[in-house]
């Protein structure tokens, strides 16, 4: 590329995290900068990508991997080796592009790699550190961090009020919060994001300022931050595949099948990359599809299909092991996606205006499930018991309401009202599109 500005893009290896970073790099090429993404051999090998990624223009640059020792959980054992083989190998890696005609000037880096920011400062780099959860919900890991909020085991019933945030309960929070002592890996893998908030170079958040304005300006007065998300394609580009896949993709002809289908006619369901639902949660999903007497579109990963019911059988309903999310949500024949309440996942339904049944399962997804239902009101969160188990019963209902009651007319405004403003943010002159050429400039006025 003629340019001279290079940067170095560190994104944490699993799904939800490895595409905001690529889209927002592949935005950021279209500004001039030249990005070499960093990742680790085992990952590298593992990455399929996809048709029209801009595979040639972003280079991939790998680190050896590294075995730590330690003892811990299975999340304990992959962070560490992953911070291993960071920690070991990047220095090495910057020092072989200093050498080059354009030595990188920066880094970007996930927000749950703080340590990054100390590798690039100590080797003359600058960082910037990307946020690929909500604002509402680092705010909440902020709060904690800072030592200004905890939760007890007495806060069950009890209202939450945090500045700039709407009324909270206990379940309403990030499930690695209110589920005390269950995952203690990676809350505090949450917690330390925040460990090098004041000292990094540049603050990015997945988020644009109309979806979380009050929140955002409670953040920006503790530290300059850009918003540069919705991290999709700009929905005027014909890039609906922009990221690198985990997982190979199958050639099930679901478009075809949609295409048979009238407007709105369909639900899509898929819990993301990570989320394993139980036997009898496969089961309550798979007979509450039925029961709405909708067609669905389901996406089972291939590992999971052993847990969908043996004598599952619809007429209304075709299943698959992949496709491609934003093809799906962006076909005229889904009136409603049945979702975890991933934030990629959230992101690509607010931008094109699908209706969502809220079916949070742990992490952040839970409070994305409020702000769906209760703050921006595209969608209906399911009501799970204290083991946040859903029953078919609920999961039917919830589907009629949004497709076919009066309630869903009003979530349906709601949705392509959120279209606009999403898109809005990301087209020339939008707060996202201004903040990301913004920092575009400040990268390439920046001395190494």
């Amino acid at each position: 590329m003629a340019t001279k500005t290079h940067i170095l893009a560190l994104p944490f290896p699993l799904q939800g995290h490895i595409n905001p970073m690529l889209q927002l790099c592949k935005t950021l090429i279209t500004k001039g900068i030249h990005v070499t993404l960093v990742t680790t051999v085992s990952i590298s090998l593992s990455l399929q990508m996809q048709a029209s990624t801009t595979s040639n223009l972003i280079d991939i640059d790998t680190i050896p991997d590294a075995t730590n020792t330690s003892e811990g959980d299975i999340y304990q054992v992959f962070i560490n080796n992953f911070k291993a083989a960071i920690t070991q190998g990047l220095p090495q890696l910057i020092e072989k592009h200093k050498q080059s005609s354009y030595p990188a000037k920066a880094i970007v880096y996930d927000s749950v790699l703080p340590w990054t920011l100390d590798i690039a400062h100590q080797l003359g780099l600058k960082g910037a550190v990307l946020f690929t959860q909500p604002c509402t919900v680092c705010s909440i890991f902020y709060h904690m961090q800072q030592g200004t909020f905890k939760v007890t085991t007495e806060d069950e019933g009890s209202d939450i009020t945090l500045p700039a945030m709407p009324l909270l309960r206990r379940r309403d929070l990030p499930s690695l919060i209110y589920d005390i002592g269950a995952y203690t890996t990676l809350l505090d893998l949450l917690l330390d994001q925040f460990s090098t908030f004041q000292e990094a170079d540049w603050r990015l958040f997945n988020t644009f300022d109309k979806l979380e304005d009050e929140i955002l300006k409670w953040m920006a007065s503790k530290c300059p931050i850009l918003t540069i998300g919705p991290t999709i394609p700009p929905l005027h580009m014909d890039d609906n595949e922009y990221g690198l896949s985990l997982f190979k993709p199958n050639a099930e002809d679901y478009m075809k099948w949609l295409d048979t289908k009238e407007n709105s006619s369909v639900v899509y369901i898929s819990f993301g990359s990570l989320v394993t639902p139980g036997e009898e949660q496969m089961e309550e999903i798979a007979r509450g599809l039925v029961e709405s007497n909708c067609f669905f579109l389901w996406v089972v990963r291939a590992e999971e299909e052993s847990k969908l019911p043996r004598d599952f059988v619809s007429e209304k309903g075709l299943i698959v092991n992949w496709c491609s999310q934003l093809l799906v949500l962006a076909h005229p024949a889904v009136g409603c996606f049945l979702t975890h309440c991933g934030w990629n996942s959230t992101l690509e339904a607010l931008s094109l205006g699908v209706p969502t049944v809220a079916m949070a399962q742990w992490t952040d997804q839970t409070t994305t499930a409020k702000l769906i239902a209760d703050v921006w009101q595209t969608g209906i969160r399911t009501k799970a018991d204290e083991n946040g188990f859903v029953t078919r019963e609920e999961i039917a209902g919830s589907i009629r309401e949004v497709m076919q009651e009066e309630r869903g007319n009003e979530i349906r405004k709601n949705a392509k009202r959120w279209k606009q403003l999403a898109k809005e943010a990301v087209s020339e002159g939008g707060s996202s599109h201004n903040n990301i050429t913004e920092f575009a400039i400040q990268l390439s006025s920046t001395t190494t």
